[in-house]
């Protein structure tokens, strides 16, 4: 699936996205034609999706994070399609997860203060359809965050 020349261009590439194709290609060891090409494959099999700017919410004065677990009322067989629609128009819901089991969805919530967060909760959250039961896990520190592959 995968050389050690396109694990390389990989791995540098997840460390730095912002670098120079030059550059890249001088740390995986190609000449910048050879990068080239090998990126642009990769992007036509989707192994590289995009690059994105991830911007540090906290540092923007959003400071409270919220993980929100729902059971949703399957009643209905649209209730998963409803809740998700409605989800998704709330700027403060910054993720969106779906699982099987006894929680149906994970939403991550973020808030610039708790009064945002309850004003946040009572005003959106909670008018969110088919909700049966709702867990709510307030998040104290990061730990680990690396979404970088170990390549």
């Amino acid at each position: 699936m995968l050389d050690d020349i396109d694990r390389r261009l990989l791995r540098h590439l997840q460390s730095d996205p912002a670098m120079r194709p030059a550059e890249l290609a001088a740390r995986a060891g190609v000449t910048p034609a050879t990068a080239w090409r090998r990126l642009e494959r990769l992007r036509e099999r989707g192994i590289i999706r995009g690059a994105q700017a991830r911007i540090d919410w906290r540092a923007l004065g959003w400071a409270v994070e919220v993980s929100l677990r729902f059971t949703l009322d399957k009643a209905n067989p649209r209730a998963f399609d409803e809740f998700l629609a409605a989800a998704r128009a709330v700027p403060e819901v910054i993720e969106i997860q779906t699982f099987l089991g006894r929680v149906d969805v994970r939403l991550n919530v973020i808030a610039r203060d708790m009064a945002h967060y309850q004003e946040v909760y009572r005003s959106r959250i909670l008018t969110l359809p088919h909700i049966a039961d709702i867990e709510a896990l307030m998040h104290v520190a990061e730990v680990k965050s690396d979404e970088a592959l170990p390549l």
